[in-house]
């Protein structure tokens, strides 16, 4: 994304001009506040000679997406099936809490702490806290689709640990229900999910067709994925797939214009320890 000026040059520019325009400072500040990354502003990947497709909102340095980590949120990607099941083979991970949403179909997974596979369906969360050292395999169903995302719960405390894993059906998750929408509390109050990382708050909604809001927490980033659905913010049209990434604000407006389901992260704008990400 473009970047304005330096925040002493900015600064020194945007008390110039409020003095005549009280709001102006206050517009830009709410412009800054939302950053919206189409699917083509994201990282590609595949595995299998594209038996499994991803978009990553946040990918690997190497994956040359325009968006890098941020807070304690390492890794994002959207990841399907287009024809046919494919399995990732075994593979190592340490440190990370790498967790996977279910989001359409089914996947099978393996880790060599409970030594089985364990099949996962629509709506299932599994968590990997990885710890001091853990392989697993995923196969990812015909037509089916994940979010994967990685969490940094403080890699020089975490990689002392033993790895754990839990996972958890889509009924063990709070639903609150009103008029208009439904809100999925998937880590937060009263929720089963356990993690490690700091200040992690996840929700999923599901919106009926007219006006909503969310409401943004101070020294919070939000982290916004659209799974499906059309949405209207401001003169952006938010479709499958549309990312953003909202902090220092009051709230996001939303127009519905489509039944839409959003999912979201809520995590510290500056954690109390120095990420992976920080370090490098």
């Amino acid at each position: 994304m473009a970047q304005l000026g330096s925040a002493h040059a900015w600064g020194a520019w945007g008390r110039r001009f409020k003095s005549c325009h009280p709001d102006f400072l206050k517009r830009i500040q709410l412009k800054m506040g939302v950053k919206i990354f189409y699917i083509e502003d994201q990282a590609n990947g595949n595995f299998n000679k594209g038996e499994i497709l991803e978009k990553k909102p946040i990918g690997f340095p190497q994956d040359g997406g325009k968006l890098k980590p941020y807070s304690n949120l390492f890794y994002w990607a959207h990841a399907w099936t287009p024809n046919k099941k494919s399995t990732i083979g075994l593979h190592p991970h340490q440190g990370f809490e790498i967790c996977s949403f279910i989001l359409k179909g089914k996947i099978n997974h393996f880790d060599t702490k409970l030594n089985k596979w364990i099949s996962l369906s629509k709506g299932d969360i599994q968590i990997i806290r990885s710890g001091n050292g853990i392989s697993h395999s995923e196969e990812i169903d015909y037509k089916s689709e994940i979010l994967q995302i990685w969490f940094d719960p403080d890699i020089s405390k975490s990689l002392k640990k033993e790895a754990s894993y839990d996972d958890y059906k889509s009924s063990d998750f709070k639903r609150i229900i009103s008029k208009n929408k439904k809100i999925k509390v998937i880590m937060g109050e009263k929720s089963p999910m356990k993690m490690d990382s700091q200040g992690i708050l996840i929700n999923e909604y599901e919106f009926k067709i007219g006006k909503h809001n969310l409401d943004i927490k101070k020294k919070s980033i939000h982290s916004v994925f659209i799974l499906e659905g059309k949405i209207k913010q401001k003169s952006n049209f938010l479709t499958k797939g549309t990312f953003m990434k909202i902090e220092n604000i009051d709230f996001l407006n939303l127009e519905v214009i489509e039944d839409s389901k959003v999912f979201e992260i809520i995590s510290p704008l500056n954690p109390s320890y120095k990420t992976y990400s920080h370090n490098r």
